[in-house]
């Protein structure tokens, strides 16, 4: 008997409400990266304008730095939901579990190098392949390996960055790189598809920090996906009612410390050192205390049955994903309407959140004939081709 993808009776409706609205957050972030070269400014000072300003600042605070690492968890969570179902059936997990993993690195990489550059699933592809390795062990052993991979080198920078800007507070500048913002905007508004595929090129050169990517992995989103499987194994969604008092108490602790420190570049001055704290600890908190807050909606029925739609955009969270970078490098790239460059933040908002409205609507009317969406139908096929 071999391992079947989750059926639709089996889904559990809170997980997938939270890749939804994970899914609306990443849009609005990644909305930022579509229509300007914001990876090349510093956004604390770059927007003069003050409705920018305080609509940056607000993704800044509540969005950015807090839903990727909510989507990195619930696909740990899947990972470890997928690997107990095989456990319970007698089933070989790892073969398939590689092959999976392995068609999901491919389409990152089509993704990445062909649609846009700032692509996430090169990175779950990669950092699932290390959770396969500890997928057996005991919750504990996951949520102390995470906590260890994860506090550690991350306090050490930080401990360093902070020390730093004792002795070199000017070391911790963040800059606004002209030149690059002026090769970015010349190439996405006006170059042909190959001047575009070389900036494409480039820019996630730079966002996988000149190759150090694979350290990232280890430090940041690996532990995510450890943290992610421990839940799973505990079953902390499927029994929200039950832990209600714990996650009510995890709430109020998560979002109050998480939503603190994501102040801190405006309460203090905003450099490398209080942006990277703001990052690094303010979002995880955050990302825990979302994934609360809906476990807990979600276990009125009333509420899951008003946030269905969510729940099924969450279900085809892959197709909409791309499809989200295919609209949008569509609107802004010189083969499209070539817009890069020429929207402020608040119009670029809005447009995300109309395009995720219409999505949701997409989702809605697909599930109506199919069971699954497009991409995951595709990525099931080739995972299981030859079973």
């Amino acid at each position: 008997m071999l391992i079947q993808p989750t059926g639709e009776k089996e889904r559990v409706i809170s997980i997938d409400v939270m890749r939804g609205f994970a899914l609306l957050g990443i849009f609005v972030v990644n909305m930022l990266f579509f229509h300007s070269p914001y990876i090349y400014v510093n956004p604390y000072t770059w927007y003069h304008i003050p409705g920018d300003y305080e609509t940056y600042k607000w993704i800044d605070i509540f969005v950015q730095g807090s839903v990727y690492p909510l989507f990195s968890m619930l696909f740990g969570y899947g990972l470890a939901m997928q690997f107990m179902k095989s456990e319970e059936k007698g089933t070989s997990f790892s073969r398939l579990a590689v092959r999976r993993l392995s068609v999901l690195l491919l389409i990152g990489c089509v993704h990445a190098f062909l649609i846009w550059s700032g692509d996430i699933l090169i990175t779950y592809a990669i950092a699932g392949f290390v959770l396969l390795l500890m997928m057996r062990l005991r919750p504990f052993w996951l949520l102390l390996i995470s906590a260890l991979l994860y506090l550690i080198p991350n306090g050490f920078l930080n401990g360093l960055l902070f020390i730093v800007g004792k002795f070199d507070p000017d070391s911790l500048i963040l800059y606004t790189g002209i030149q690059e913002i002026e090769a970015s905007v010349l190439a996405y508004s006006q170059g042909s598809w190959g001047d575009i595929f070389w900036q494409r090129l480039d820019d996630w050169w730079y966002m996988s920090a000149n190759g150090a990517m694979f350290l990232m992995l280890l430090f940041t989103i690996v532990p995510f996906l450890l943290l992610g499987a421990a839940a799973a194994k505990l079953k902390l969604i499927e029994r929200a009612k039950k832990l209600k008092v714990y996650w009510i108490i995890t709430i109020i602790i998560a979002l109050t410390a998480g939503t603190a420190i994501k102040w801190i570049p405006y309460l203090q001055e905003a450099n490398i050192f209080t942006m990277t704290v703001q990052d690094t600890f303010g979002g995880p908190l955050q990302a825990i205390a979302y994934a609360g807050i809906i476990a807990l909606v979600c276990t009125i029925p009333f509420m899951q049955k008003l946030l269905s739609p969510v729940a099924k955009a969450g279900r085809m969270s892959m197709t909409l994903y791309l499809m989200q970078s295919v609209i949008a490098t569509t609107i802004f790239y010189s083969y499209g309407f070539g817009l890069y460059g020429k929207i402020d933040i608040g119009a670029g908002t809005w447009l995300a959140v109309g395009i995720y409205v219409l999505q949701v609507v997409f989702a809605e009317l697909w599930f109506m004939k199919f069971k699954q969406g497009p991409v995951e139908a595709l990525w099931r096929r080739l995972t299981y081709r030859n079973n």
